[in-house]
């Protein structure tokens, strides 16, 4: 793909995320936790996503910036939170301890409540965005991280550990876990521009493609990438006993159907009538990707 388009971007929410988390905040042991989360690095898959779609429907990058520093605070969020003891337990991610181990539980949590506040707080600021794009926007990420997005994903994903499911149930909890926020990613991107209803329509087909996609490939590197590699610990969806796409199908079988979906996605893209090509670079990188 055109990684110096995607370096520029990196470079760009980069720079927005540590201004965002900025002196101005204060100083705080709570603030150090939640840079400690954000700024570690990480692929920006998600604003990137954001930006992209922004761009196949004719928007200003400037009016996509809200949107995409606010993805990757919850994102954030999540990732701190699903970390947790209570939750996957998991003491390395992105090359480095953990939020609740490099500092405490009880600042994790706090850490991860506040990036997510601050998430829709930032949506909501004012830019050269519409009141009603503000607000549709806000919509799809409330949406994207509650009750039918990441929060049920992970509920169900906690309840299924040590059983072995049905490939449908575990497509929802993916959808749900990993989907969900980055099909709004796509469509975020999409308010921005003048996007009509077939258009609209495509990008989440898009979107829900590339999400469940991006999962299977996590579940496939879990298996076979190394601790190195992936920043995170190999192997911890065996050691809780979650079912996985390898675990249910194999490795081969999960692999065809990451690409069918990738193929679903960039499919799904011709129907846009603005420049997907990054779009469509995006949804190969999430299948593609070796961490």
């Amino acid at each position: 793909m055109d990684h110096n388009w995607l370096e520029q971007i990196r470079i760009r929410i980069d720079q927005a995320l540590d201004q965002t988390l900025g002196s101005h905040l204060g100083e705080s042991n709570l603030l150090d936790a939640a840079r400690y989360s954000v700024l570690r690095g990480g692929k920006r898959l998600r604003p990137a996503l954001v930006y992209a779609a922004s761009d196949a429907v004719g928007a200003t990058r400037d009016s996509a910036d809200a949107a995409a520093i606010s993805v990757e605070l919850l994102h954030a969020y999540s990732l701190i939170h699903d970390d947790l003891p209570a939750m996957d337990d998991d003491t390395l991610r992105r090359g480095h301890p953990t939020t609740h181990v490099a500092y405490d539980e009880a600042t994790a949590i706090l850490a991860g409540d506040a990036l997510q506040a601050l998430a829709f707080s930032i949506l909501g600021r004012e830019d050269t965005r519409t009141d009603a794009m503000r607000v549709k926007q806000l919509r799809l990420l409330g949406e994207a991280a509650g009750f039918n997005g990441m929060a049920l994903g992970q509920a169900i994903d906690l309840e299924s550990e040590g059983k072995v499911l049905s490939i449908d149930l575990l497509k929802i909890i993916h959808t749900k876990k990993t989907g969900a926020l980055i099909t709004a990613c796509i469509l975020m991107g999409a308010v921005c521009g003048n996007a009509n209803k077939l258009e609209w329509e495509a990008l989440e087909e898009a979107g829900e493609a590339i999400g469940l996609a991006f999962q299977i490939q996590d579940d496939i590197l879990d298996e076979i990438a190394s601790t190195e590699t992936l920043g995170k610990i190999q192997g911890r969806d065996q050691v809780l006993g979650k079912s996985t796409f390898p675990s249910l199908l194999g490795l081969a079988a999960s692999k065809k159907e990451a690409c069918a979906l990738m193929k679903v996605a960039t499919t799904a893209l011709e129907r846009v009538g603005g420049n997907t090509n990054t779009l469509q670079m995006l949804a190969r990188l999430s299948v593609e990707r070796t961490s």
